[in-house]
């Protein structure tokens, strides 16, 4: 049985509940639903709400380096802390979270595993205090480009053949079915699939207590699909949340030296004029 290859990435609920007064350690809650941080949070977690703090609020873009400093400043991490995130739906946002951390540099940044739902199957408490904070003053490095997609890498993924597409949306995403998941409002003009890319849904990567599976049945998710280390892949869905989990797997558990998040994903794709897009189901990648 093999081992993930970065296990320091990860901590168990339990080291959660071991460190919740831990000084050099701060908890972060981040939400699909952006109401669960206020119904109740584990003790001395902070809340950012996706929709308008991980974002540019005018631009379709990332924070930039100057808002992320700000976000990090008031939720009391500095350079050195460990910054622990965890979520609802088996960590969707948290990874998202976790993957512009790394865009900007922040070197000590862990999931907990299994995120809320973990938590709560587990009878462990949650509080509605919301904690005291000291600001601190946050540097951001320069953005590392290195995990992160943009169109035109798309495009030249597609001339090249020099990398791994993996589409992470439902079969009826990928398929042209729909276009978005119910009651999502981000959506494009058009559905399907950017040409040549696999379809493995992120959710086969967890369990049902929404922890990661095992390493040794990762590999065989990604290899049964012709994905595998010998070149880049780059992970995309609909807005860039769901392929940031699967960034995650990638990278950090399976340790896969090239790996990008395209976080302008369907909703940039499936607008832009003249951009190829297939529908119906695709062969599995080859190497």
């Amino acid at each position: 049985m093999g081992d993930y290859k970065h296990p320091e990435v990860l901590v168990s609920t339990q080291w959660v509940a071991e460190h919740t007064d831990d000084p050099k350690v701060r908890l972060v809650e981040v939400d699909v639903d952006t109401s669960a941080y206020d119904k109740g949070h584990i003790k001395n977690a902070v809340g950012w709400n996706w929709t308008t703090q991980l974002q540019d609020n005018v631009r379709r873009d990332l924070l930039g380096q100057r808002q992320i400093e700000e976000l990090l400043g008031k939720s009391g991490i500095s350079n050195d802390t460990t910054v622990v995130l965890y979520g609802d739906n088996n960590n969707w946002f948290a990874a998202y979270a976790l993957w512009q951390l790394k865009y900007f540099g922040h070197k000590d940044v862990r999931l907990m595993n299994g995120g809320r739902k973990k938590w709560e199957l587990e009878g462990r408490p949650f509080t509605t205090e919301v904690p005291k904070i000291t600001p601190t003053t946050y540097r951001a490095a320069v953005p590392d480009e290195s995990v992160r997609a943009r169109r035109e890498q798309i495009f030249q993924v597609l001339e090249k053949k020099n990398a791994y597409l993996v589409d992470v949306r439902s079969p009826d995403e990928f398929t042209g079915k729909v276009i978005a998941p119910p009651g999502m409002t981000e959506t494009a003009q058009r559905g399907g699939h950017i040409p040549g890319a696999v379809n493995i849904p992120w959710s086969k990567a967890a369990n049902d207590d929404g922890t990661f599976r095992s390493y040794d049945e990762l590999v065989k998710l990604y290899e049964a699909q012709g994905v595998r280390p010998d070149k880049e892949v780059v992970a995309y869905c609909r807005i860039g949340e769901r392929s940031s989990h699967t960034w995650f797997v990638l990278k950090y558990l399976l340790g896969f030296d090239r790996v990008r998040n395209y976080d302008g994903s369907w909703t940039e794709w499936g607008n832009l004029v003249d951009a190829p897009i297939e529908k119906g189901e695709a062969a599995a990648a080859k190497a």
